[in-house]
């Protein structure tokens, strides 16, 4: 971590919960899971987990992201729901504000992702050795200063939205790894998941949940 860890004492804000799943808002600035030490033994699964102890995990934010994140029920559950990110097919949508002005109005990142490992967890472009990493993305409006995009990521990658992002010369503001000078220069990392959309474990009828952006 860059920085001292002081998650949010927030309470757990559910957007819908079922017998299969459970679908939360994860704050930024929270782990989605313990890092190593008593100090970072605070995270969304252990508040999760408190309140519903049943709860499994099957996927993960970065721990300043903010947005959507769906939790496991039942053993059943977490098996349907790991197949579908595993096999890509969960849909999953963000927003981020950037640094700078994007004049394309849409496109698609396709770089391949390698850990940095001088510099972890810090991850970069590799294409001898890195694994395939491919995000689409669309304009919402832009300025002088910075721009906001929607991204759709078919992989997902460690940091992919982040260095993806970097690549394309526009990192996400408030970005405390890839961003310098300005663009660093923010309360938080300007990066929310914003929607998913995925087959419930029970009969496959496709569901999307979706929080709004709070920047």
């Amino acid at each position: 971590m860059t920085d001292r860890y002081d998650p949010p004492d927030c309470p757990l804000q559910i957007v819908h919960e079922d017998h299969e799943v459970l679908v939360v808002d994860k704050p930024h600035g929270l782990l989605s899971v313990p890092g190593k030490g008593e100090h970072l033994a605070d995270c969304l699964l252990s508040r999760v987990q408190a309140a519903f102890p049943h709860a499994l995990l099957v996927h993960r934010l970065d721990r300043d992201t903010s947005g959507v994140m769906v939790f496991a029920l039942t053993p059943h559950a977490q098996r349907h729901l790991g197949l579908q990110f595993e096999k890509r097919q969960v849909r999953k949508t963000y927003v981020a504000r950037v640094h700078g002005k994007v004049t394309e109005k849409s496109g698609t990142i396709d770089l391949p992702l390698i850990v940095d490992w001088p510099n972890r967890p810090r991850q970069k472009v590799d294409f001898q050795n890195g694994k395939a990493a491919v995000t689409e993305w669309r304009l919402l409006r832009a300025n002088e200063q910075e721009s906001r995009l929607r991204l759709y990521p078919k992989t997902g990658r460690s940091h992919q939205l982040r260095v993806h992002c970097l690549a394309i010369g526009h990192p996400i503001l408030g970005d405390p790894f890839y961003s310098v000078g300005p663009a660093r220069d923010h309360p938080r990392l300007m990066l929310h998941a914003e929607s998913l959309r995925f087959r419930h474990p029970d009969g496959g009828r496709s569901m999307t949940f979706s929080v709004k952006t709070p920047f």
